[in-house]
């Protein structure tokens, strides 16, 4: 434990002074092509970091925040785009914005829009069922295979909600910033296109519109009109996201990929031109109430997770590993703070 702690710090403080560099970078270095060669060795380095860890939860963290992120915002920067790339932009801020998964609101009015921010208590009753979960793990040979795999499911999604939360507290504390809220109760979802892009781990789909989607809708513009050039941007991105998420998963469990995971985000993808390409030839009045239409993509996300998700997660023991990390984290708590059971 106190030595991955260790190798976790040192990875923190590799991340640091890259960004320190890529902070000096912007100011003395004209953003395109030039700026880009700097930044590359910080881009291969990021991609290099998670392998010096085997924390389930810190490899899930650097691999997300800083292989995925962080780079695609330093690739952005290179070129004068994205969040980074604010003149304005302070070394802490630069940091902190790079490296966590937040995003700064610029400007935000008087009255705040509230979608999408939770209170104490959202966040407490979620923690609270996240536990439940894992103490129900204890009893998983008297419960069916099909309600383990939807707790499993309600894991992922409480523990990433949770800790996401957490990151962002920690970041509005030091930066006193408003920032854009990361997850909005994707359980409400009314159809694929609203858990994708409105709903759920929101900072994925705020780093790969201005990476992938938005290049490839001009792209598409020229050739389909505007009309249809949305749908192979959409699929377009759902490709990067398949093949990151490949990546991550890769870091997690060092085994090779069965492509399980390419095929779930692709899979989405095309469902989700479907949807959108009906949208467009379907006046509202015959399309669905929102409340079987919103059945109808939660069964949908649920069941092609069962079919293509969650087994990678359980062929490198991932949920295993998992608790096996809370147990240790506890101990470690208990003999750091002399508590005696």
């Amino acid at each position: 434990m106190e030595g991955e702690i260790n190798n976790f710090m040192m990875v923190c403080l590799s991340v640091f002074t890259s960004l320190c560099y890529c902070y000096g970078i912007g100011k003395i270095v004209s953003k395109g092509t030039l700026r880009l060669l700097t930044i590359v060795p910080v881009v291969c380095l990021f991609l290099a970091l998670p392998l010096n860890l085997h924390s389930m939860h810190l490899v899930g963290i650097s691999s997300f925040f800083i292989a995925w992120l962080a780079n695609f915002k330093l690739l952005l920067f290179a070129f004068g785009k994205g969040p980074l790339s604010d003149p304005s932009i302070s070394l802490p801020q630069f940091v902190a914005i790079a490296s966590l998964p937040i995003k700064i609101i610029q400007n935000p009015p008087p009255k705040t829009s509230k979608k999408g921010h939770k209170s104490l208590w959202n966040y407490a009753t979620k923690f609270l069922l996240l536990v439940l979960c894992v103490r129900v793990y204890d009893y998983s040979e008297y419960i069916h295979p099909k309600v383990i795999l939807l707790l499993y499911c309600l894991h992922i999604y409480f523990a990433l909600e949770i800790m996401f939360a957490m990151f962002a507290a920690l970041a509005r504390t030091l930066l006193k910033s408003e920032l854009e809220p990361q997850f909005d109760e994707p359980y409400l979802s009314s159809s694929l296109q609203d858990f994708w892009g409105r709903r759920w781990n929101m900072m994925v789909s705020r780093i790969l519109r201005p990476t992938v989607y938005e290049p490839t809708l001009g792209f598409s513009n020229q050739l389909l009109g505007r009309k249809w050039a949305p749908l192979p941007a959409i699929f377009s991105t759902f490709m990067v996201s398949a093949l990151m998420h490949e990546l991550v998963f890769y870091y997690l469990g060092r085994m090779r990929p069965t492509w399980y995971i390419s095929w779930f985000f692709l899979l989405h993808g095309l469902c989700l031109m479907v949807e959108i390409a009906v949208k467009k030839v379907v006046t509202d009045s015959y399309r669905l109430p929102p409340i079987i239409s919103g059945s109808l993509t939660l069964t949908f996300v649920m069941s092609t997770g069962f079919w293509l998700f969650l087994p990678e997660l359980i062929r490198f023991n991932a949920f295993a590993k998992t608790l096996d990390e809370y147990a240790a984290v506890g101990a470690f708590v208990k003999d750091a703070c002399g508590i005696r059971v």
